[in-house]
């Protein structure tokens, strides 16, 4: 018999980018690394841009260019060094006038000093502005009365103090926010003065459980039975098997249009509509796109494993779950990485099969939120909007090696 020779793991990363600039001059692995990190901060950067703008107040979130750092302005309001927004800049020399009287007593605005008339009784003069000077108003208020009729002042440039402050209570307002809140009960609530409502609002803790209750069962029936299916095509001889195989491929070209109307009678006529059934019971029947991934991979096992266990007298199901999976993770972990993130991110099942909201899922949470607020808080969106990105890069950061291990070798010759 053929001896056959081991191939040592880094034989299947010998066209990897690694082995090509080990073989480049200094100069050119150094130019050939910026450029690949220059071209990882212009790939990264829509993921900086989220971080930031989760921490940034609101007023920065839609500025331009965009801010990757939290920033906090603070002047002298009224003879009081206080936090605020800069609203507008000075261009003529222009008089901050206050309203004395009337139902819009306390307002405050700004006119070009030319339009004042000093007799005008209704209004007097509040501050003085330079071109150059800042229109500011104060960033302290939580209320909506207060938000509409904002402290207001004028700062020059050199008065204004400047500093990075991360605004980390835009997190637990983003939950808040994403259970149902309203803005007065999140500001009551963030600033201890108001408990939240005890109404049937649903927690984030809870669309989190649903959408990792749906990956969980999801790869598990991924795992178990595309490996059947795959173990079925690559190691066992039978009638017909290249005939099944390449239907199987065929039904890769199905549009998933196209099945959801047969798809969406099916789960309604077994009572599953409105549950997570529909969403991670077809995953142990099996895709096209992980048969095809594991059978490659299971077509480099040796032949003589499974013809030595035959001879020892084990049953072809125990060679498969003893001896052809523990040698099959890398290409496992592949399938499941890969059906983790589809669940994880899929809006388009769980808007076509939930209908309580204490079933929907992240993805499909974040649209909610989304919809039902008019004026889309943005940072509280990208607050949620991280959490959720979080457990993914988690997942790819611990299981990378492997990930890519399986990527190498499915399709190699043994």
């Amino acid at each position: 018999m053929r001896r056959m020779a081991r191939r040592s793991p880094s034989s299947s990363f010998a066209g990897t980018p690694s082995g090509v600039l080990g073989r480049l001059t200094p100069a050119a692995r150094f130019s050939a690394y910026a450029a690949l990190g220059l071209g990882s901060l212009w790939f990264g950067f829509p993921l900086l841009w989220m971080v930031a703008t989760s921490l940034s107040p609101v007023e920065q979130t839609l500025s331009f260019p965009p801010r990757l750092l939290p920033l906090s302005q603070h002047a002298l309001l009224d003879g009081e060094r206080r936090e605020v927004t800069l609203d507008e800049r000075v261009r003529e020399p222009s008089v901050l006038l206050e309203e004395v009287g009337g139902p819009r007593a306390g307002l405050r605005t700004l006119v070009p000093e030319r339009s004042f008339d000093e007799r005008d009784a209704s209004r007097r003069r509040v501050a003085s502005a330079l071109p150059g000077d800042w229109l500011v108003s104060e960033r302290s208020a939580s209320s909506k009365s207060q938000q509409r009729n904002p402290r207001r002042g004028i700062a020059a440039p050199s008065s204004i103090e400047t500093e990075v402050q991360p605004r980390w209570e835009n997190y637990p307002k983003a939950f808040a926010a994403l259970a149902g809140k309203s803005m007065e009960e999140i500001e009551g609530f963030v600033g201890g003065t108001a408990p939240l409502s005890s109404d049937a609002e649903v927690s984030f803790f809870t669309f989190f459980v649903n959408t990792l209750i749906v990956c969980v069962l999801g790869v598990i029936g991924t795992v178990l039975s595309n490996a059947l299916v795959a173990y079925g095509f690559a190691r066992l001889a039978w009638r017909g098997r290249e005939a099944f195989f390449a239907l199987t491929l065929a039904t890769l070209m199905i549009p998933y249009p196209v099945l959801m109307v047969p798809l969406f009678s099916i789960f309604q006529a077994l009572g599953w509509v409105g549950t997570l059934l529909p969403l991670w019971v077809p995953a142990f029947f099996g895709s096209a796109f992980n048969i095809f991934l594991m059978r490659q991979f299971f077509r480099t096992l040796p032949l003589e494993l499974s013809e030595a266990a035959r001879l020892d007298g084990a049953s072809e199901f125990r060679i498969f779950w003893q001896l052809i999976l523990p040698l099959s993770r890398p290409v496992l972990a592949v399938a499941a990485l890969f059906h983790f993130l589809y669940a994880w991110n899929d809006f388009l099942g769980p808007l076509l099969y939930l209908t309580r909201r204490h079933t929907f899922t992240l993805s499909l949470a974040l649209q909610s939120y989304q919809t039902t607020h008019g004026g889309v808080q943005w940072h509280f969106l990208m607050a949620a909007s991280t959490v959720i990105v979080l457990p993914v890069l988690l997942v790819f950061f611990f299981a990378q090696k492997t990930f890519v291990q399986g990527i190498a070798t499915t399709g190699s010759k043994g």
